[in-house]
């Protein structure tokens, strides 16, 4: 395949990801309520159009469990988090006792996606700012990496089946590149020497969520989750990898000291 043809979908790729930065980055700085109410608008997004690949005939079943999947995690606003979580996991029993087929897949991964919306609220609210950007920041470098590693080197493909463009040196050079941001963060703040580690890892989990998204999208039978971010797909298609670290960070701040501090 030519270079150029490779990249030819770089240009409305790049378009998108640099207006999703500019929203990101401003939730992110201000936090708060702001940021909590953007989380819930893309959860809820990410909802609608799981319900869509699974129960594509419910078109009203896809917006029910969206809404309830937003407004479960805005609730986090004016509930504490214990009360806030059972809510969290209604949008997966409504779509189990709504549609016809998937349900197990819909209720897993919806479960999965209102639990990453939390670990990032949850990430935000109790440590701050920098580490919500160390997070955005190794999981986009993890994805930028494997992209141009994967176009420019090629390979071995990580699991064709699913996902036919994604190639062992693509997935090597998000590690590489993970674990850059994890000492880049390590030289200017507290954290130690595991930090890298922890960066790595939490690429493998983006990995791992973007490829389950993949497996998802194949069993549906569609390209996209949806066509609402151009270049992109569909938020799934975007912010799957940020899933899939979201919820391994969550386990993490429970075993680990977080931020690791130095040995």
């Amino acid at each position: 395949m030519p270079l150029n043809a490779s990249f030819e979908d770089l240009l409305p790729r790049l378009a998108s990801a640099v207006v999703m930065v500019l929203v990101g980055v401003v939730a992110i700085w201000y936090g708060g309520y702001l940021f909590l109410f953007l989380l819930a608008a893309v959860v809820g997004a990410m909802v609608w159009e799981l319900a869509r690949m699974v129960a594509p005939e419910d078109k009203t079943g896809a917006v029910v469990v969206a809404g309830a999947a937003a407004a479960a995690l805005a609730s986090c606003a004016v509930l504490p988090l214990g009360f806030a979580l059972p809510l969290l996991i209604l949008p997966a029993m409504i779509g189990v006792g709504r549609f016809e087929s998937s349900r197990r897949v819909f209720a897993l991964y919806t479960a999965f996606i209102g639990v990453a919306g939390l670990g990032l609220w949850v990430l935000r609210q109790d440590f701050g700012m920098v580490w919500m950007l160390w997070l955005v920041l190794l999981v986009v470098v993890t994805d930028v990496a494997g992209y141009f590693a994967g176009r420019i080197i090629g390979g071995p493909k990580f699991w064709p089946r699913v996902s036919p463009k994604k190639t062992w040196s693509g997935t090597v050079a998000g590690w590489i590149g993970a674990g850059l941001v994890g000492w880049g963060f390590m030289t200017q703040t507290i954290a130690g020497a595991e930090l890298i580690g922890i960066s790595i890892a939490l690429a493998m989990a983006s990995q791992l969520g973007d490829v389950t998204e993949s497996a998802l999208k194949r069993r549906a039978g569609v390209k996209d989750s949806s066509a609402l971010i151009p270049g992109h797909g569909g938020l799934l298609d975007r912010f799957d990898g940020m899933l899939g670290a979201s919820v391994l960070l969550l386990l993490v701040e429970q075993i680990i000291d977080f931020p690791p501090l130095p040995l």
